[in-house]
């Protein structure tokens, strides 16, 4: 008997070459944000999810579904809920995206302190004394915070301290034991240690509790040659009050690789901005990541169509078969 699998956007080709290895399967690949999604739903058996939403009137309306396997490890995009009154598992990859991620920070982190977008940008227009303004800084001795401290910030905060930087850590579920373990500082309260860092950047995922946990009075509180960066999801930071901070000087600079909503509106004003480097949610989509993701999804489906559910990713265990 056939079952058929569902991809919602574009996955690695590693990992659709394990489904159409495993045989028996129909695979159906689509856009997202597609209307026709619910023409499939009705004999579709996994579903492999990139950023589309996943909505209660989709679990109702797919019968034969066995597990939603979502293409990375942040999950706010699906009706957990309702997955789980329907009885279908919700699987994410686990940790296979720390190291891109990690490095990503770092990359917006130094493309802030040596200035590369602002020179790249000037000795196109035939501006190579632009280096005697030395705009640019070192990330040796910086206090960075970070603000989560699991896979990813735990990932970042070993390549910050590589490069001699003093890291901060900021995370309610994390002891001050656990983070000296590490060599690292704890920092007990967050917005209190926000006016020494000099880098901020931010690892928690998004919840009403998190959502625009940095915004104006956090940003004012921060010294003027600061940086924030956020790789975690967008409406962490306050956008709004983030293009004050920058266009007003409350700090020096931003690095974002996500946005609220994404992509970006062509009129966001933080686009105009040139203290401020950006990139398309893409932290986690190297080559490497996005095949470990691919077939991380594709293992979590061909295991569930046999009945079988790795519990350490599932994130709604009580969906799962008794």
């Amino acid at each position: 008997m056939t079952s058929k699998v569902l991809i919602l956007g574009k996955i690695h080709a590693g990992g659709l070459q394990m489904l159409r290895d495993a045989g028996g399967l129909e695979i159906r690949e689509m856009k997202e944000h597609v209307p026709e999604i619910f023409d499939e739903l009705t004999d579709t058996d996994a579903i492999i999810v990139r950023m589309t939403k996943i909505t209660r009137d989709m679990a109702a309306a797919a019968p034969n579904l066995r597990i939603v396997a979502r293409h990375g490890v942040g999950y706010e995009a699906v009706d957990v809920d309702a997955l789980t009154d329907h009885g279908v598992p919700l699987t994410i990859t686990g940790d296979v995206n720390s190291v891109a991620v990690a490095e990503h920070t770092l990359a917006l982190m130094l493309a802030l302190a040596k200035q590369v977008v602002t020179y790249d940008r000037a000795i196109r227009n035939d501006n190579f004394a632009i280096r005697d303004g030395f705009d640019s800084t070192e990330l040796f001795g910086k206090i960075v915070l970070l603000a989560g401290f699991g896979r990813i910030g735990r990932a970042s905060a070993q390549r910050a301290a590589a490069f001699g930087m003093r890291v901060m850590v900021s995370d309610p579920f994390v002891t001050k034991e656990q983070v000296e373990a590490e060599g690292y500082i704890h920092a007990t309260d967050f917005r209190a240690v926000l006016p020494v860092a000099d880098y901020v950047c931010i690892h928690v995922p998004k919840t009403p509790e998190t959502t625009n946990l940095i915004s104006k009075d956090e940003l004012k509180s921060m010294k003027p040659s600061a940086n924030i960066l956020n790789v975690s999801r967008g409406g962490i930071v306050d956008e709004v009050a983030l293009y004050t901070a920058l266009k007003e000087g409350w700090i020096r600079g931003a690095g974002l690789d996500v946005f609220d909503p994404e992509p970006p509106l062509p009129d966001n004003p933080l686009l105009k901005l040139d203290n401020i480097v950006v990139s398309p949610h893409c932290g986690a989509f190297t080559e490497e990541c996005a095949q470990r993701m691919a077939e991380a999804c594709a293992r979590s489906v061909l295991d569930a169509l046999e009945g079988k559910y790795d519990r350490a990713l599932v994130i709604n265990k009580e969906a799962l078969p008794a």
